[in-house]
C-alpha cells in the first residue's frame, strides 16, 4: 500500500481578511505544490501581503481555511520549516549585519555558515554596519539571508528584490532558481512582471482581494486568440487612424506610452510591411520593431486596469 501524499505546501480555502469596514481578501482560493516556486502579483492594496503574512502565521483572519506544510498557520512544529522575508526588511535598526544573522542562525537546529551566507549575498564588506545604516537593497539581502539561514522547506518573499541594483537583483534571481533546484518552495510576491516571468512556476494574479486569473506564466500569455504584438518605437503623438484602416480587421492599434506603438492581433509578413510602410509615409523610421506574444505585464493590466492605485 502506497504511503499518503504530502499535503500542498501552501493550501488556501475561502479566506477572508477585514480591516474594519473593508475587505482585504475577499473569498479567496490557492493552492501551491511543493517544490515551486509561486508568483503573487496585484496591484497596491489587492490583499497580496494579507495573505502572506496570514500564511506565515503573523495575521488573523475572519473566515476560510489555512493550511502551511499541512499545519495551521503559527503551529509551533511549523515555525522551523519555514523562512520569512516580510515587506521592507524588518531588521533591528542597531543592530550590526553579522550580529543580526548570528542571531537568527542560533534559533536553528541546523543552520547554513551564516559567513558564507553573508558572502554569497555580498555582504561580507558590511559585516559591522548597523542594519540602519545599510541601503536599501543591503538590508533586502541581509533579511533574505535571515530568511534562508534556518535550511527552511518553505520560504516566504514578500518584495524580495524592492530598492535593489540590477546586479543584486540578479542574484537574487539565480538565488531563488537554486533554491527551487534544491527541492524548496518559494511563494513570493513581486511588482516586477519580468522578476515573475523569470521565476515563477505558478503566477497567481490578485485583485481587490479575489484571484482574477492564475496559471504559467506561459499559459497566462498565450490565452486567446489575440495572443500576439507588434511594438516599435517612433515619434510620440503620431496619428494612428491611418494605420488602423490600412491593417486587416480585427487588429488593433495605439500608442502604448509616449512614443511606443502597438499592434495587437494575429502578426503575420503583411502587417509588418503595411506598419513600416506607414511609418515611412510618416516620415519616421520604425526603431526597435519586435514581434511577440503579449507579456505578463499587458495581461495585468488587462485584468487590474491601467490607473493608478494608491
Amino acid at each position: 500500500m502506497s504511503p499518503n501524499p504530502q499535503p500542498p505546501a501552501v493550501e488556501v480555502s475561502g479566506l477572508v481578511k477585514r480591516y474594519g469596514s473593508k475587505t482585504a481578501v475577499d473569498g479567496l482560493d490557492l493552492v501551491q505544490e511543493r517544490g515551486t516556486v509561486l508568483a503573487l502579483l496585484g496591484p497596491n492594496g489587492a490583499g497580496k501581503t494579507s495573505t502572506v503574512e496570514i500564511c506565515e502565521g503573523f495575521r488573523r483572519f475572519d473566515a476560510g481555511s489555512v493550511r502551511v506544510l499541512g499545519m495551521k498557520p503559527g503551529a509551533t512544529e511549523l515555525r522551523p520549516r519555514i523562512g520569512v522575508m516580510p515587506q521592507g526588511g524588518g531588521g533591528y535598526p542597531g543592530v550590526r549585519a553579522a550580529e543580526m544573522l548570528n542571531l537568527v542562525a542560533t534559533c536553528a537546529a541546523n543552520p547554513l555558515d551564516p559567513a558564507w551566507l553573508l558572502e554569497v549575498l555580498g555582504l561580507e564588506g558590511v559585516l559591522r554596519t548597523p542594519y540602519k545604516r545599510l541601503s536599501g537593497g543591503q538590508q533586502q539581502r541581509l533579511s533574505l539571508a535571515c530568511a534562508l539561514i534556518g535550511r527552511p522547506e518553505l520560504v516566504f518573499l514578500d518584495e524580495p528584490t524592492a530598492g535593489m541594483d540590477p546586479q543584486a537583483r540578479r542574484l537574487v534571481w539565480e538565488l531563488i532558481s537554486a533554491l527551487r533546484g534544491d527541492g524548496v518552495t518559494v511563494l513570493l510576491t513581486t511588482h516586477l512582471m519580468d522578476e515573475a516571468e523569470a521565476l515563477a512556476d505558478h503566477v497567481v494574479i490578485m485583485d481587490r482581494g479575489r484571484v482574477v486569473a492564475s496559471g504559467s506564466p506561459v499559459e497566462l500569455t498565450s490565452h486567446g486568440s489575440d495572443d500576439q504584438q507588434l511594438r516599435f518605437r517612433a515619434r510620440g503623438g503620431l496619428d494612428t487612424s491611418l494605420l488602423s484602416a490600412a491593417l486587416p480587421e480585427g487588429l488593433r492599434v495605439r500608442e502604448a506610452s509616449r512614443g511606443t506603438y502597438l499592434v495587437e492581433g494575429h502578426i503575420d509578413p503583411q502587417v509588418v510591411s503595411t506598419v513600416t510602410s506607414w511609418c515611412a509615409q510618416q516620415g519616421v523610421l520604425a526603431e526597435e520593431l519586435q514581434v511577440a506574444k503579449r507579456s505578463l505585464e499587458d495581461v495585468f493590466l488587462e485584468l487590474t486596469g491601467r490607473e493608478l492605485r494608491s
